[in-house]
């Protein structure tokens, strides 16, 4: 086991070295430039899409699922650990500073994650079975022809749902229970397990369903739970975003109670790394869900990609890092990292009920990311070894939940650490696409213009 976190610490160090950072927010930037700022000129129009009725029942008759459920589902996935855990632990790590890096990878995220989806939707197959696939094994076998990079990303994708899909989110919603309601940590992960496996074994449209429920109420819950505690410390609001532009370019070490390490250097990494492990913008994740969904136009189904980056990073990740930073949380507590400093900032305010809070909430979104996780898995392996490996993956995913409960702080930072690496080896392959059919993005965008000022499409 050392051996393999030795290897994966050499490899983590190459595909998140400062050329990832630059890979991933270069892709964005670019691509931003080249639709001429799609996250700005289609923020309404995500926006109205997403809350419509008509997201509910879909356009045209191609797909599985309703776009809202699409949405939901992948919502569902990027919504989890990362955005109480994860912005903790970034924040943390690089200093109040890590916090702007995140709004930075977010804003041209939306590029990323539009394209993306509409991509993915634009070259979607049926299977055997009558369902929708797709992602970006479809869009490089497809539209590069390079099959080996089509099932190198398959491959990464179906191994990385097991660290950032599900056992780091079963580890972080079994410490969540225990904390909260002192449930042991094997009994939470085998909680987990059990409502886990009623959903999957129905495969998409039951994953759908379930999302479609938790997934609004959970989002809308942290939320106003949030904005309540920032009306509280609204004297501490200004000096705490003052804190997060300044330390993004300036040396942290100098604000009172900073923690050894922080570095201007460490704020852009983590930030950009844990946002892009919130959001999956780049990872090429969750358009294998948004595929699925019945729409008439590619970059119909692409808008939401916008909005779902919005939710996620904007809204549910401030909430998180600006609550440690305005309670002063960040730099009172520096023993604590990931949940736990979290728990603590909700903690001033409500005290126990605070905790309780919190944990519901952070077990609600691992649930959700579990759910949404398990089809992306799915669809990476069965792009690799067929339908017959699905009976297979099903029976593995509910292993691996409860041993990801079980599993002490320890196994948690070696998951942590494992999964990042996968995730920063399925967007080597994501990348190289969205840069490869650039011009077809290009195209399906203007298509899309001209159908809208036309009034052919809502």
């Amino acid at each position: 086991m050392e051996a393999i976190l030795k290897l994966n610490s050499f490899i983590n160090g190459i595909v998140w070295g400062p050329w990832m950072c630059a890979f991933l927010l270069g892709t964005g930037v670019y691509l931003t430039f080249l639709l001429g700022f799609p996250q700005v000129r289609y923020f309404v129009v995500s926006l109205k899409y997403a809350l419509s009725r008509s997201a509910r029942k879909g356009h045209g008759s191609e797909g599985t699922i309703s776009p809202f459920a699409a949405l939901a589902t992948a919502l569902a996935s990027t919504v989890g650990s990362g955005n109480i855990a994860g912005v903790a632990t970034a924040i943390h790590l690089g200093g109040p500073g890590a916090m702007f890096w995140m709004w930075v990878s977010a804003v041209f995220g939306m590029t990323t994650k539009m394209v993306e989806v509409t991509l993915a939707t634009r070259f979607r197959e049926k299977d055997e079975l009558g369902n929708w696939r797709g992602g970006t094994m479809y869009v490089l076998r497809a539209a590069t022809g390079q099959k080996w990079l089509a099932w190198l990303f398959a491959l990464f994708a179906g191994l990385a749902s097991f660290g950032i899909g599900n056992m780091t989110q079963a580890n972080s919603a079994a410490g969540a229970l225990n904390i909260g309601f002192n449930l042991p940590p094997l009994y939470g992960g085998l909680i987990l397990a059990f409502f886990t496996a009623l959903v999957v074994i129905g495969g998409l449209k039951s994953i759908a369903n379930v999302t479609t429920l938790i997934v609004p109420a959970m989002c809308v819950l942290y939320i106003i739970g949030g904005v309540v505690l920032f009306v509280s410390h609204i004297g501490q609001m200004p000096a705490a975003f003052k804190a997060v532009f300044y330390y993004a370019f300036h040396d942290p070490m100098a604000l009172p109670g900073a923690i050894a390490g922080w570095s201007v250097r460490m704020a852009l990494v983590k930030g950009v790394a844990r946002g892009i492990f919130s959001n999956e913008a780049g990872l090429g994740s969750a358009p294998m869900v948004h595929c699925t969904a019945i729409t008439d136009h590619p970059v119909r189904q692409g808008t939401m990609g916008i909005f779902e980056v919005f939710v996620d990073t904007i809204l549910i990740c401030t909430i998180t890092g600006m609550s440690i930073i305005a309670t002063g949380t960040l730099t009172g507590y520096p023993e604590l990292s990931g949940a736990q400093l979290t728990l603590t900032a909700f903690k001033t305010l409500w005290g126990e009920a605070g905790v309780i809070f919190l944990a519901i909430s952070l077990a609600l979104f691992t649930y959700s990311t579990v759910l949404g996780w398990y089809w992306y898995g799915e669809t990476g392996l069965t792009y690799v070894f067929g339908l017959k490996v699905i009976p297979i993956y099903k029976v593995l995913w509910i292993v691996c939940i409860v041993l990801g409960g079980w599993g002490g702080s320890q196994f948690l930072h070696n998951i942590w650490d494992l999964a990042d690496t996968l995730n920063g080896l399925m967007a080597i392959p994501n990348l190289i696409a969205l840069w490869w059919v650039s011009g077809e993005v290009r195209r399906l965008v203007k298509d899309f213009d001209i159908k809208r000022s036309r009034g052919e499409l809502a």
